[in-house]
């Protein structure tokens, strides 16, 4: 019997049949095809999908604080936004991202995120002031602090923080149920200028806080979330023995 013979024409169909194959009608093209949810690496779909619901459009602050701004990118570096972004903060508002700490990101996620947040909103301007760190170098002291609360904080949120005619209370349980003292102490430090709350130079003019005061006030605030913890644990429940 004898072998058939394969002609060059016949290889040339026999490609444009395998190409056809690839391009048929309602194929979609392999640059459509959708990623699994851990395959996904740009940046800005991931803050789409996981940030800006808290952080807002373009890391510009919402229900928390702008990350899309010099003085918290001054004060957190890479390795602690990574942390908190993997971990999230227990017994807050924020969330754990990372697969390890069930959450539903990988790692790589996790320092696409973060280098994003560098990369994308880092600015290179120096603050003309440098600011406090981002941790306290020594415990506060909540003495100290109510005379640094009346100085730099009052004139917004009133006496002893229960609000004013410029903005809310800050001594409110609920509130401070769930800002960790970190929270509350980046707070003091960045700001929430979306809000129209200035930083640590803009209290006071020409007076901007010094690293002790920062911690004083949130040792302060920190005192009045557990004064409100000691009062609830000793009320009575309806019909219930103190």
């Amino acid at each position: 019997m004898r072998s058939p013979i394969i002609t060059p024409f016949v290889l040339v169909l026999c490609s444009m049949a395998i190409c056809a194959c690839n391009s048929a009608p309602g194929r979609p093209a392999a640059d459509s095809e959708e990623l699994r949810p851990n395959q996904v690496s740009n940046f800005d779909t991931l803050y789409q999908q996981n940030c800006a619901g808290c952080h807002g459009e373009q890391g510009r602050g919402g229900a928390a604080i702008a990350l899309n701004s010099p003085v918290y990118l001054a004060i957190a570096d890479n390795a602690t936004i990574r942390r908190i972004t993997a971990q999230g903060v227990p017994g807050t508002a924020m969330p754990a991202f990372a697969q390890s700490s069930g959450g539903m990101l990988t790692d790589e996620q996790i320092g696409a995120i973060v280098d994003g947040i560098r990369s994308s909103w880092g600015k290179n301007d120096s603050l003309d002031v440098p600011p406090p760190t981002y941790t306290a170098h020594a415990p506060g002291n909540p003495q100290h602090g109510t005379s640094v609360y009346d100085t730099y904080c009052s004139s917004c949120h009133g006496a002893a923080g229960r609000g004013g005619s410029r903005a809310g209370s800050i001594v409110d349980d609920s509130f401070l149920s769930l800002s960790s003292d970190q929270y509350l102490r980046t707070i003091v430090i960045v700001g929430r200028p979306e809000l129209g709350a200035p930083d640590w130079r803009g209290n006071v003019p020409g007076q901007p806080m010094s690293q002790q005061d920062v911690s004083d006030v949130v040792a302060w605030l920190s005192a009045q979330r557990q004064k409100q913890a000691l009062s609830s644990s000793t009320k009575s429940p309806a019909g219930g023995i103190q």
